[in-house]
Order: C-alpha cells, then sequence, then structure tokens
C-alpha cells in the first residue's frame, strides 16, 4: 500500500482501530483474520494444515455412519 510505508501511518492506523473496535474485539478479529487466511491458503495447495493433522492423529475420532455401527448380539 502506498500509504503505510512509514512506520507513524502504521501507528495511526493501530489507534484508529483501537478507537472503532476496542481493546477487547482488536485480538478476536485478528484471530479470525488469521484463520481465515489460513483456511484459504490451505485449500489453495491442497494440504491439511499441521493443527489439523494434530487434531485428526490426536485420537480424536470422526463419526461413523450408522451403517458400519456395530450392535451388540443378544
Amino acid at each position: 500500500m502506498p500509504g503505510l510505508d512509514n512506520p507513524i501511518h502504521l501507528l495511526i492506523l493501530l489507534a484508529v482501530l483501537l478507537l472503532l473496535f476496542g481493546a477487547k474485539r482488536l485480538p478476536e478479529m485478528g484471530r479470525s483474520l488469521g484463520s481465515g487466511l489460513r483456511g484459504f491458503k490451505d485449500s489453495l495447495t491442497g494440504e491439511p494444515s499441521a493443527r489439523d493433522a494434530n487434531e485428526l492423529s490426536s485420537g480424536d475420532r470422526l463419526t461413523t455412519p450408522a451403517s458400519e455401527e456395530r450392535v451388540p448380539s443378544a
């Protein structure tokens, strides 16, 4: 961006964002923006992120369809 090459401009922009959204909402917006960009990047490369791979390998089971569930015999 042509207007944000000066560190003073970045500080002014941060101050305006802080005034508009508040100190509590600003980190939430940054997290959601980061996760959105990460998801977009992963969808372009076709590779799951390290976070997704860790969640799947930690023992979390996906739900199985009803046809694959075992019913105890009586």
